[in-house]
């Protein structure tokens, strides 16, 4: 049965209720009301209650978290409407921002400020002119529809945080299949860097899900390096993982096949594909110990 609509509270808006219905306006299309639900919505299938109405039912398509006990794990309605298309562990996993938005949500921002080990007054230092904007423009609409600005901005939102998740994912499962992992030892140093083979599936974006994968793979401890296509033209880049500082491109600067080294050590573009060379030119930009 179709969405025919999403219902989410009136007032104040929020990042859990704007996101939440985001996605829901991305993946169906249909009219947002802002106000406070009926009986008759919450028993309607076709319509999607969200953030509202103290129910969380999947199967009526209700998200709300409010009704929840004071010691539940921190779901806001976003996090239910991302459970729901199957993209919450991804996004907790590797969206930055989502736990964070749960716990100011669901906590405030005193204990959310605690738990990311921050002064609570950082928190209103970290919203932009993008957030007061949107969040204000969404709080002043009673209907908003697929022609209204702010609904297609929220489109927008929607679709890109699908699209990531879903083609992150793609990308995680064939970098689990197709990463190298190489030890590179020099003088009694060593290092180990994550290798990409170039393919028709890395061609448009190299990096992508790359720290993403290291992370999920247990790794970020142990990688000092990574070494993908270059986008922009033959050859890789080779790059600090997490800015180890083990490495030093700048000391490779004046090999041939470097085209490019950043002078502050953290990425070099080079005009070879030959793992050997690759490996080689990883050797020489080792910083040794004592010089650390």
């Amino acid at each position: 049965m179709a969405i025919q609509l999403i219902v989410t509270h009136p007032g104040g808006a929020h990042k859990d209720d704007f996101l939440a219905c985001s996605l829901l306006a991305h993946l169906h299309g249909v009219p947002i009301q802002r106000r406070e639900p009926t009986e008759e919505d919450l028993a309607d299938r076709t319509i999607c209650v969200v953030d509202v109405g103290e129910v969380h039912d999947p199967e009526q398509n209700n998200f709300d978290h409010h009704q929840f006990p004071r010691d539940a794990p921190p779901l806001c309605a976003l996090s239910l409407v991302l459970q729901n298309i199957g993209l919450y562990d991804d996004a907790l996993s590797f969206c930055a921002w989502l736990r964070p938005a749960e716990w100011l949500d669901t906590l405030g921002p005193n204990e959310a400020a605690k738990l990311m080990g921050i002064p609570r007054a950082a928190l209103g230092a970290l919203n932009s002119p993008l957030d007061i904007t949107l969040l204000n423009r969404f709080a002043s609409q009673t209907e908003l529809h697929p022609e209204s600005p702010i609904y297609q901005v929220m489109c927008m939102v929607g679709e890109d945080i699908v699209n990531y998740l879903r083609s992150l994912r793609q990308r995680l499962d064939y970098l689990k299949e197709h990463a190298q992992y190489w030890t590179i030892e020099s003088d009694g140093e060593s290092i180990q860097a994550l290798f990409l083979e170039k393919s028709d599936t890395l061609a448009n974006d190299p990096s992508f899900g790359v720290y993403a994968f290291i992370e999920s793979e247990g790794k970020q401890d142990a990688i000092q390096a990574t070494v993908t296509p270059d986008r922009r033209g033959e050859g890789y880049g080779l790059s600090r993982y997490n800015d180890s500082q083990r490495l030093d491109f700048s000391q490779i600067e004046t090999h041939e096949e470097v085209r490019f080294a950043h002078k502050r050590g953290f990425v070099a573009k080079v005009t070879t594909n030959d793992p050997t060379r690759l490996k080689e030119l990883l050797k020489d930009a080792i910083v040794k110990s004592e010089a650390m």
